[in-house]
């Protein structure tokens, strides 16, 4: 049974789903993940290699899993993560704290679709598992490139299908079967982790993603698939 709401409840269902999954949000996709997503976080932001003293966002950010990645490259620099449901960023306060004390990482509330920054505030710029749940990707990226100074980078992790039926098939069944359980066992909501899978069925294929963001402005893009298919790393230029 689907539970994706029609595209313009879209933003209410989503802020409201993910406020309600904030508290065991980090617990969920350690588990549902096996704690690849870390690795994953970890790598895409060392291949954009944010500047010393440069200033990050992060989009989407929820908890902020990105930010101390951004703040060890930046070290004098500022990482800001952004996000329109507040439950998810009060419930990453912790992870940023030791940061926050030097203004080395900060939490701000904004949608995507309308970041609240001027034109070319950030060196570097990264989101995760975000685009999937906005209602409009092209301008959800050319937001991030509008936000972005000349010579800035940006990394997208989002997910993707494996390119082998049978992973293809054994993903399916896991992410649409397993992972609501594991949703409801440590999170307590098997809906939204049921929206989530369902809501990875329509996204774009790695390919189509790579087009997308060459709409909207951004140069050299490329991508690399990771988790054995089931996610895809994009990264691409401001020149």
């Amino acid at each position: 049974m689907s539970v994706l709401p029609d595209i313009d409840e879209k933003a209410t269902y989503v802020e409201r789903m993910f406020a309600r999954i904030a508290p065991g949000y980090d617990r969920v996709n350690r588990a549902m993940t096996f704690g690849l997503d870390q690795g994953w976080r970890r790598r895409m932001v060392a291949m954009i290699a944010p500047p010393v003293g440069g200033d990050a966002l992060d989009v989407g950010t929820g908890t902020g899993d990105f930010l101390p990645e951004l703040a060890g490259w930046l070290r004098g620099g500022r990482a800001v993560g952004v996000d329109f449901t507040v439950p998810m960023m009060v419930a990453g306060l912790p992870k940023i704290s030791p940061l926050a004390e030097g203004a080395r990482a900060a939490f701000v509330g904004g949608d995507a679709l309308r970041l609240p920054f001027p034109d070319g505030s950030f060196d570097a710029i990264t989101t995760g598992f975000m685009l999937r749940n906005v209602t409009d990707i092209g301008q959800a990226l050319g937001e991030m490139y509008r936000v972005a100074r000349p010579g800035a980078m940006m990394a997208c992790l989002e997910v993707a299908r494996p390119r082998s039926a049978l992973l293809r098939l054994g993903h399916r069944l896991y992410f649409e079967g397993v992972v609501p359980w594991i949703g409801q066992l440590l999170g307590g909501d098997r809906r939204a982790y049921t929206y989530l899978p369902q809501s990875a069925r329509g996204f774009p294929p790695p390919e189509r993603l790579a087009e997308l963001m060459r709409a909207a402005g951004w140069s050299h893009v490329s991508y690399q698939l990771v988790g054995l298919g089931a996610a895809a790393i994009h990264v691409g230029a401001k020149v």
